[in-house]
């Protein structure tokens, strides 16, 4: 029995390893591009190993391809959707878990139903209503929808602040705290792994999110880096894109979510063990 589990262990380890190296691949051709020369990439010559190094491409870019300003409309996005994210789901979290009231029941079921609406049915009336308001080529489209409790992240949170006991709750009522002092001071220091979570998951969406900057932004200088990415590959206009420029800016895109997620990889089994295991109550 001991050789049969030594001789598994090994051959799942031999899939895992050839399935790891299959899916970093695309990750090294990338890089590989990025780095190669543009006589290199108007032949589209490229190799595994380029045989022109041009490293001057990440500086390149910055200058010719204003890929800073891209960075930095990213970085304002994703930060305060962030922001928004994890505080608006905590705050409504806590009330659908400790608060009790009539029909709360059937209302986060009905929250709950909203996750079941395919985008595209709300793409067309979300764009009416922001361009009435007056937000459209503005970042405000792609913040402010973050402070306003996202299903899932509230059915996440909500589960794992209903595996706290409520006794903590009941001894804080007691030396004369209420709610709000409940929930900043008990509930949010205990909810750190969830909340931790969420912001991975805003972050990954938010950072690489190319659909709604192409739906309100009009103007280059609010454009974020998902959206410049394919600005860069039409540079050339109608000629050979220049695919190592628009390789170091995917690599700018690609990068800081998976360094997140290697970072905060735990919090996430977290989230999903404890958000799966509650169950709804």
């Amino acid at each position: 029995m001991a050789r049969m589990s030594c001789l598994e262990k090994s051959v799942s380890y031999v899939i895992l390893c050839a399935v790891g190296i299959l899916l970093f691949a695309p990750f090294v051709y990338m890089i590989s591009i990025a780095l190669a020369s543009d006589s290199t990439t108007v032949k589209v010559a490229f190799t595994l190993i380029p045989r022109e190094f041009a490293i001057s491409n990440f500086t390149n870019v910055f200058t010719d391809y204003h890929l800073g300003t891209y960075l930095k409309n990213s970085i304002i996005i994703t930060v305060w959707t962030v922001i928004g994210s994890v505080a608006s789901a905590s705050f409504v979290s806590y009330g659908f878990s400790r608060l009790r009231a009539k029909g709360s029941g059937l209302l986060f079921v009905a929250l709950l139903s909203t996750m079941m609406l395919p985008g595209e049915v709300t793409m067309v009336p979300q764009f009416i209503i922001y361009r009435e308001l007056g937000w459209v080529n503005t970042f405000l489209p792609l913040i402010v929808p973050s402070f306003f409790a996202g299903a899932y992240n509230v059915f996440l949170i909500r589960q794992f602040i209903m595996s706290i006991p409520k006794s903590l709750d009941e001894a804080a009522m007691i030396d004369g705290m209420g709610h709000l002092g409940i929930y900043s001071k008990i509930i949010l220091p205990m909810t750190y792994p969830i909340l931790s979570a969420i912001a991975i998951f805003s972050f990954s969406y938010n950072w690489g999110n190319f659909m709604g900057p192409l739906i309100y932004i009009n103007d280059p200088e609010k454009t974020p880096l998902a959206l410049g990415v394919q600005l860069i590959s039409t540079a050339s206009g109608g000629q050979m894109p220049p695919w190592n420029m628009v390789m170091v800016a995917s690599l700018f895109l690609t990068i800081p979510m998976i360094l997140v997620y290697m970072l905060g990889q735990r919090f996430v089994y977290e989230a999903n063990i404890n958000g799966g295991s509650s169950g709804i109550k």
